[in-house]
């Protein structure tokens, strides 16, 4: 649910990379349920190493709306340079107001105008970093629930009792030897 919402902000905001790192986190997380109700280990394991990148692609984005190292929230990195949009937060947040102006003097521009945004409560790079930070920990509990599932199924695995191969006498046993050898005589 929390990578549906984080989608749907992104989608608001034509950020293509966060949509597309969306998009597979989505059907990874459907591929490790999937793996979790029929008992298939390598599809849980495939989702434990694609939490590993996720967690990563999360890292990533909170340096790059915190502006660490060379990385800057103004650039176009997260729209493949195809537009100049923002998050959606940068114009919708939480107390924020939006004032147009159009823009005098450029022809052939008419329906474009100026977007200021003033007195936001919480800047908008500080809600995706939150975004951020949700989707890490909530990676870090799947993780830690992949990991816990893989070792009960191999664990399962490793007991498994193959018609009856560990009992001593099974219901669908097959004798090796005579009958008469099984029965001992009790009396001395």
């Amino acid at each position: 649910l929390a990578a549906l919402e984080r989608q749907v902000f992104d989608f608001l905001g034509y950020q293509w990379a966060p949509i597309l790192a969306n998009f597979l986190h989505i059907i990874i997380v459907i591929l490790g349920l999937f793996g979790t109700i029929q008992y298939r280990p390598r599809y849980i394991v495939v989702y434990a190493i694609w939490i590993a990148i996720w967690v990563t692609w999360n890292i990533f984005i909170i340096c790059f709306y915190l502006e660490v190292g060379g990385l800057s929230k103004d650039s176009e990195l997260l729209t493949f340079n195809i537009s100049r949009h923002q998050s959606w937060w940068s114009e919708n947040g939480p107390g924020c107001v939006r004032k147009e102006a159009a823009m005098s003097g450029l022809k052939g521009l008419d329906s474009h105008s100026y977007v200021s945004v003033i007195g936001c409560a919480l800047e908008y790079r500080y809600i995706e970093v939150v975004h951020s930070s949700f989707q890490i920990l909530v990676a870090l509990v799947g993780f830690v629930y992949a990991c816990y599932v893989v070792s009960v199924f191999t664990e399962e695995e490793d007991s498994f009792d193959f018609i009856g191969g560990f009992d001593p006498f099974p219901l669908y046993h097959v004798n090796e030897k005579p009958t008469n050898l099984l029965f001992k005589q009790t009396y001395l």
